[in-house]
């Protein structure tokens, strides 16, 4: 079963860092209602098998309900997802939406569009269910790509944090059960139980060429840094958890901004002695 492959060919790959990233982030507390979200790709559907397993298993006591939001997939799509929900037996609650009908007429930005409104929905129908979280299916690889995405083209220093409140749903939060599982684990699990997830699900790139991308660059990228460098993801990663304040030329936190010529008179290096 794929289950159990989880947690013996690939208990060291995924199993083990899914429970790392819950516990070392503490997501998941005693008395939670968890929306597990799937999408119907290789990474919501692992998720909702790890989380599934976990809430049988723990030693936590925590419910979980799967949700699959529609926002408008091909009909090809849509049987897959019910044929590998079926498959690996998720009892999933499929709800409609007109997301790619809406973001169709969106020119300038359609991505950034279709993500706030497939994070509304989502977070709606998690409340309407009586859920406090709704878990997403990012993973390592997400989390090191976005922090390059950020520097190379947002001008700034931040990652995919593994956990957040949501600042428009009250009560609401999201986890990322996956957060320190690598995608090539999650790639291997699936073609060593001979699954076949969706890989897009937008109606608009459907059969087109996805490779000029910015995400698909800072994959390629990462490829070639690896040739040279196997540690180049986690040091990546690190970068994010060994920030020193005092060696950035400026940082923020909310709407408090900091300069490090603020202090700078006062003579302090950047070990902060005289």
């Amino acid at each position: 079963m794929a289950e159990d492959s989880i947690v013996r060919e690939f208990n060291k790959s995924i199993w083990k860092n899914f429970l790392k990233g819950l516990k070392t982030y503490q997501m998941i507390q005693n008395g939670d209602r968890i929306a597990v979200c799937i999408s119907g790709g290789k990474d919501s559907m692992l998720m909702a098998k790890c989380m599934e397993r976990w809430q049988r298993y723990g030693d936590l006591d925590f419910e979980v309900t799967f949700i699959v939001m529609n926002p408008g997939y091909s009909e090809k799509n849509s049987l897959r997802i019910a044929e590998n929900a079926e498959k690996l037996n998720i009892p999933v609650k499929v709800f409609e939406t007109k997301i790619f009908e809406s973001v169709a007429k969106e020119k300038n930005n359609p991505c950034f569009l279709c993500s706030r409104l497939r994070r509304g929905y989502l977070y709606r129908k998690a409340q309407e269910l009586g859920c406090n979280k709704i878990a997403l299916g990012h993973h390592f690889d997400d989390v090191i790509e976005t922090i390059i995405m950020g520097m190379l083209y947002g001008s700034q220093m931040q990652t995919m944090m593994p956990k957040i409140h949501s600042e428009n749903y009250k009560g609401m939060e999201v986890i990322r059960p996956l957060y320190l599982v690598r995608e090539e684990s999650i790639i291997q699990w699936a073609e060593f139980n001979s699954l076949h997830f969706i890989d897009c699900s937008c109606r608009l790139t459907e059969g087109h060429n996805n490779s000029s991308s910015k995400r698909q660059e800072i994959k390629n990228l990462l490829k070639q840094l690896r040739a040279v460098n196997p540690e180049v993801d986690m040091n990546i990663f690190r970068s994010a958890e060994n920030v020193n304040l005092q060696t950035l030329i400026s940082y923020h936190i909310g709407d408090e901004y900091h300069h490090f010529l603020d202090s700078y008179h006062e003579g302090r290096s950047i070990r902060g002695t005289k």
